[in-house]
């Protein structure tokens, strides 16, 4: 176990211990304080479901929200199987497998309207042998995400949410669930590689914690970590170039 990941289990036992509480709320960390200290318990809360999100047309073919919750569910790939509910058959496996995802261990699941991809979500999060689920869906009502939780905390799996209209047209009638029913909301949107990046580079993204319960919102870019124990990281150096182009721009406004 990674220093990390024993720090986001102390933090968890310590607020289990204030709060009164037996069972430590078990945690996925991303490693770099400025996201693990979002959370109340210092990491991506398991057992419990989050929801993603694109944005524009990112609706209609979720490819970065995809894949940023591919990337979410693939620390838990270890555990068991990840199980990926769809609407349409377009989910293209040797991209999961250039994400560093184990397609050997993903089980897909094709269902036919949005009502049976919510009960095929839950059927799997309640699966035994399933460490994670992911559904396309469009919305999540009170009472289906309610129906969510309840599944993830019978079986210990952890659900994600993929945001998506896959046929296009206009929004459904399904009310959205409250604000408290996901554990966290996210929203992506696919950034551009970085200067030092030569051909291919690593996937990147501009991510925001739109909520996260008990905890706080948050916004950074990200990419896809190739080398070591997680699977996601924050760009610092394209952020600190960033606040540094700001800060010389700002002493020249000054000096003029």
């Amino acid at each position: 176990m990674s220093r990390a990941m024993r720090l986001a289990a102390m933090r968890a036992q310590i607020a289990a211990l204030e709060a009164g509480t037996r069972t430590p709320t078990r945690v996925a960390p991303f490693g770099d304080p400025t996201i693990d200290d979002c959370f109340p318990n210092g990491g991506l809360p398991l057992s419990t479901w989050h929801e993603v999100a694109g944005e524009g047309l990112e609706i209609e073919t979720a490819a970065a929200a995809g894949a940023f919750a591919a990337l979410l569910a693939r620390p838990l790939a270890s555990r068991g199987a990840v199980v990926w509910v769809m609407r349409r058959d377009d989910l293209h496996a040797p991209g999961l497998a250039s994400l560093g995802f184990p397609v050997s261990r993903l089980i897909l699941v094709k269902v036919k309207d949005e009502a049976e991809a919510l009960w095929a979500l839950e059927d799997a999060l309640g699966a035994t042998g399933v460490a994670a689920a992911l559904g396309e869906v469009e919305a999540v009502d009170l009472t289906a995400g309610r129906r969510l939780q309840l599944a993830c905390e019978r079986s210990g799996a952890t659900g994600v949410v993929v945001r998506r209209r896959p046929f296009g047209g206009p929004p459904s009638r399904r009310r959205e669930a409250a604000g408290s029913a996901a554990a966290s909301r996210w929203r992506v949107a696919p950034a551009p590689g970085g200067e030092e990046d030569f051909g291919l580079g690593a996937a990147r993204w501009r991510v925001t914690l739109d909520r996260c319960r008990g905890g706080r919102s948050g916004q950074w870019l990200m990419e896809e970590a190739r080398n070591g124990p997680h699977a996601l990281r924050v760009v610092a150096a394209v952020a600190d170039r960033d606040l540094a182009a700001q800060a010389h721009a700002g002493a020249r406004r000054l000096a003029g």
